[in-house]
């Protein structure tokens, strides 16, 4: 649990991310290139990069952010950021999957995570001491 000011919270996000046409264009060093600027990227957010990791077709970041932040408004940044920069520095390997300046798809698969199970959260809910009148 983190506080700010009036506020206790707990967010964690799953986020994936998906290469256009789900085209397997990653290579071990780009996805290490993703990492480094999906680190620094919320570092300028101010958001914590808890967890990376990737296949030749997507990425997957587990995140911890604070309740001021839009998840959609970073996460367009994220991608906006993440696709020009591996797009300029592997044009050569990507002009074999891409012939317009492309990198994501436009959808995303954001999940909150951690916390109790569902389950007990609806038991607990449910099992509030309610006043009579």
């Amino acid at each position: 649990m983190k506080s700010h000011y009036h506020c206790v919270y707990k967010l964690k996000y799953h986020l994936v991310l998906v290469t256009k046409y789900r085209r397997r264009c990653f290579t071990a060093p780009m996805l290490d290139r993703l990492e480094e600027i999906c680190r620094d990227l919320c570092g300028k957010w101010e958001i914590e990069l808890d967890e990376f990791g990737g296949e030749a077709d997507h990425v997957h970041l587990m995140l911890d952010m604070h309740p001021n932040i839009m998840p959609s408004k970073f996460i367009n940044n994220l991608k906006t950021v993440t696709s020009r920069l591996i797009r300029k520095e592997f044009s050569e390997h990507l002009k074999n999957y891409y012939w317009k300046p492309v990198l994501w798809t436009r959808a995303y698969c954001l999940i909150t995570a951690g916390g109790a199970p569902l389950e007990v959260l609806k038991e607990y809910i449910q099992n509030q001491e309610r006043p009579e009148k």
